[in-house]
């Protein structure tokens, strides 16, 4: 369902006990919110949580920016290479913003936060800024965006940047197949028949390039966060992959350091992806960190 937040429309999933611990998963950069597993959905509800999975502005079926229209990358690349300012059409912060609109829309105080990737910026913007509304927080194959840290191999930024053969949907799906095996977990490699019918099915969902492209922009546009996240109190849990190509696990490292009080979850063989084997890893994870935030923990 559609419902409005912060002058915009994002879709939301809600699942579980109307009464129970809300969870809400933000997940990352041209993802939709299918893109949380239904199998993390479902032990998740197992442990009594209410469990909100939404689509980021200009993914999936909630609003779309195309009136804004699509930001020259390599301009924007070469500003932020020579540590010049990136202008773009909304911020990581804007989106933290329609996450508030979302708790604001349910009537919910404040939930307990799960991001993963740029769900994880949004997340960091969200405890920051908005602390009485953030429970707990999980952050997951994330980074403060500092460029101190080890960045992304070039292959892995040259495929992100590519495009499809074509816009038929069999060359989309192709084209997502190649980047999600290039940056997924060597250590927990998909069946690739599963891993096709799941792609296929996010592409008839909703195919929204330029939107990732905005949102790209967006991430470009928000600088170095270490500073930002200095100012999150909220329990928080770091799950990075150890072999994560995209996002380098020194980024996770630096996350749990910079956050006080954090708890680091280093996962061997792990990518930049969420492979059903470590489901219930993640799930008992986000389960025990929302119980630091109980009274009296």
């Amino acid at each position: 369902m559609r419902i409005p937040s912060n002058g915009i429309e994002v879709e939301l999933d809600d699942q579980g006990p109307p009464g129970g611990e809300p969870v809400l998963l933000i997940m990352g950069l041209g993802m939709q919110l299918i893109a949380w597993p239904d199998e993390l959905v479902r032990l998740l509800v197992a442990r009594s949580f209410r469990v909100l999975r939404i689509d980021n502005r200009d993914a999936g079926l909630s609003t779309q920016f195309d009136h804004l229209g699509m930001p020259n990358l390599a301009w924007s690349a070469l500003r932020y290479a020579m540590h010049l300012p990136v202008h773009a059409p909304y911020g990581i912060a804007d989106m933290a913003a329609d996450v508030v609109g979302v708790l604001d829309a349910l009537g919910l105080p404040a939930a307990h936060v799960c991001g993963a990737s740029m769900g994880g910026m949004i997340s960091q913007h969200l405890a920051a800024t908005h602390p009485q509304r953030v429970k707990s927080l999980t952050l997951m194959m994330t980074t403060t965006g500092a460029r101190r840290l080890p960045q992304a191999r070039a292959h892995v930024r040259r495929a992100l940047l590519s495009r499809p053969a074509s816009q038929r949907e069999a060359d989309i799906v192709e084209h997502l197949m190649r980047i999600v095996t290039l940056i997924g977990s060597p250590g927990y490699p998909p069946a690739p028949e599963a891993l096709r019918e799941r792609l296929t099915f996010a592409v008839r969902r909703a195919w929204r390039p330029a939107g990732t492209v905005r949102q790209l922009t967006a991430i470009a546009a928000d600088g170095d966060r270490s500073a930002l996240v200095q100012a999150v109190r909220a329990p928080t849990r770091v799950i990075h992959g150890e072999a994560d190509p995209l996002v380098p696990v020194e980024a996770g490292r630096d996350l749990a350091e910079r956050i006080t009080g954090s708890v680091l979850d280093v996962v061997p063989g792990m990518g930049h992806d969420l492979p059903t084997a470590l489901l219930p890893r993640f799930a008992e994870g986000v389960a025990e960190n929302a119980a630091r935030a109980a009274p009296g923990a």
